[in-house]
């Protein structure tokens, strides 16, 4: 094992990533086109069906679904069998369209807005991480959601929800709080599914790898759970911003992410999976918008780890939906009227071309130390030393994976990820 300070490698090809293996899956978070998630008040299977099919048409092969907490759980005991019933149909549309499903069940945020059922509020507030029944009561949703979902063709498995530590805020929680809520929920979402199986997974935004003492952790992501899913923001740390919205640091931010998360984990095989990414305006300019999918794909699809990318999201938000940030109205692959943008032809392009190559990607056999404390994560975000290292090396030719401190003496770790150098990150 040879270890030094700093970046001297060779020249390697940075536009061309090595070809991803077959199995990689690229897939769409979707949104409705018509009423955006308001639209579970109304439920149109036709709609639904229509949008499903222009996802299909893109050639992807799965899309993320979400369902508003109180329509599925108005009473703490109460989950509604209507509503249950609705997304096994939305299902079942997307099978029939060739898709396959993730299905989040505890859906408390969504693009800036907080939905939580009233018997969590005002008077009868509960916290949703450390009410032992509130806990019980989204263990009841996840086991009805799994038992309904078990042992569907289509169902790639069962999600605890969208980016839960967004509601941190209002719901103050310790690591060790944040723990036994996952392992509770992901114990319930497995016991629902039964036998038939399926994913059981959780997703936190950003502050999980890069906010100094944030209580949802990067080892809770990397370690519970059947993998890792990352949310890879264009807009964490103000990353466009700071660098520009054509820059190296933006084009690599997925596969950056990839590989950080891979760190943390102590299954060296534990997948990856870039469960949302996309092109948030004025972050990444319509015009630099397919292009950064392009890269943001290609980059990715270079990782060893990675499962596969879900972009954020299939359709526009209509405008005449109030009150959203701007962002938010833009970062369909089709706009509202469900008409393609540059960016679904691109996004389309670039996954048939990886999908029609035969290689595995390379493995990563130099590796960056990161030397972090829960109190000191931002230096491997953007704008951090570590982050900044580690994006200089990339542009430099060299092809990082990230190595924990505590894991750089592991020899049988190191071996089974194929690492051979390792390199002191600052």
């Amino acid at each position: 094992m040879r270890r030094r300070q700093g970046p001297s490698l060779e020249e390697d090809a940075i536009s061309t990533p090595p070809s991803p293996a077959p199995a990689l899956r690229f897939g769409v978070n979707y949104t409705p086109r018509k009423g955006w998630f308001h639209a579970w008040h109304d439920f149109d299977p036709g709609l639904a069906r229509e949008d499903l099919a222009q996802i299909a048409g893109l050639g992807l092969d799965h899309v993320r679904v979400f369902l508003l907490w109180p329509l599925l759980q108005p009473n703490r005991t109460l989950v509604r069998p209507s509503a249950v019933d609705q997304l096994v149909r939305l299902v079942d549309l997307a099978g029939e369209c060739g898709l396959d499903v993730l299905v989040d069940g505890v859906q408390g945020h969504l693009s800036s807005f907080d939905f939580y059922p009233e018997w969590t509020r005002s008077w009868h507030h509960r916290n949703v991480f450390t009410d032992p029944e509130a806990i019980e009561a989204q263990a009841l949703l996840l086991r009805t959601l799994g038992r309904a979902l078990s042992g569907h063709p289509r169902l790639i498995g069962l999600q605890l929800g969208n980016e839960l530590n967004n509601l941190v805020e209002h719901n103050p929680v310790t690591a060790a709080e944040v723990d036994h809520y996952l392992d509770t929920l992901l114990g319930a979402a497995r016991d629902g599914l039964g036998e038939a199986g399926g994913l059981v997974t959780h997703s936190a935004y950003d502050a999980a790898w890069y906010g100094d003492d944030h209580p949802f952790t990067p080892e809770a992501s990397a370690r519970k759970g059947d993998l890792t899913t990352v949310h890879p923001w264009v807009f964490s740390a103000d990353c466009a911003r700071r660098y520009g919205p054509r820059s190296p640091e933006v084009h690599h931010l997925a596969e950056y992410g990839t590989e950080l998360a891979a760190a943390y984990a102590t299954d060296p095989a534990r997948p990856v999976w870039v469960q949302e990414t996309g092109a948030p305006e004025p972050h990444i300019p319509a015009a630099d918008a397919p292009d950064f999918a392009r890269a943001t794909l290609l980059n990715a699809a270079g990782c060893t780890h990675l499962w596969g990318v879900t972009w954020w999201c299939s359709h526009d938000v209509d405008r005449t939906l109030a009150d959203f940030p701007e962002l938010e109205y833009t970062l369909g692959l089709f706009d509202s009227t469900g008409r393609p943008k540059p960016i679904a032809e691109a996004l389309s392009t670039t996954v048939a071309e990886l999908r029609a190559a035969s290689a595995s990607p390379a493995p990563r056999t130099t590796a960056l130390v990161l030397h972090c404390t829960p109190s000191t994560r931002s230096v491997s975000g953007p704008g951090g030393a570590f982050f900044d290292t580690w994006m200089r090396l990339r542009q430099e030719g060299a092809r990082p994976a990230v190595v924990l401190a505590e894991h750089a003496e592991d020899t049988a770790y190191l071996a089974a990820r194929g690492i051979t150098e390792l390199i002191e990150g600052k």
